[in-house]
C-alpha cells in the first residue's frame, strides 16, 4: 500500500480509482451539512457513470481485481449513506 499526505501532514491511505466517490463524500461531510442536505446528496454525474460502467462489466465477468475492489468500496459507502440519510428522515419526520 502507498500512503499519501494530505495539506495537513496527515497520511491517508491511497484508494486509487475510488478516490473521486469517497473524496465527494468526505468534502460534503467536512464542509458541515444538514440533514435536508444529507437527504438530498446525490453522487456527482461523473461517479455514477462509472459504478454504472463497473456495473456492467461485472455484470459480463470482466472486471478485474483493481475495479472489482473498486466496486466494492463505493459499495460500501453507498451503504453507509443509505443508512445515513435513513437516520435523516427520521430526524426530519420526528423534529429531532
Amino acid at each position: 500500500m502507498r500512503l499519501i499526505f494530505d495539506e495537513f501532514g496527515i497520511v491517508v491511505k491511497d484508494m486509487g480509482a475510488t478516490d473521486p466517490a469517497y473524496l465527494e463524500v468526505i468534502d460534503f461531510l467536512a464542509g458541515g451539512t444538514s440533514a435536508e442536505a444529507l437527504v438530498a446528496f446525490r453522487p456527482s454525474d461523473a461517479v455514477q457513470r462509472r459504478v454504472s460502467n463497473l456495473l456492467a462489466s461485472d455484470k459480463e465477468g470482466e472486471l478485474d481485481e483493481e475495479e472489482r475492489q473498486e466496486l466494492a468500496d463505493f459499495l460500501q459507502l453507498e451503504h453507509l449513506m443509505i443508512m445515513a440519510k435513513a437516520r435523516a428522515r427520521r430526524k426530519l419526520l420526528l423534529g429531532k
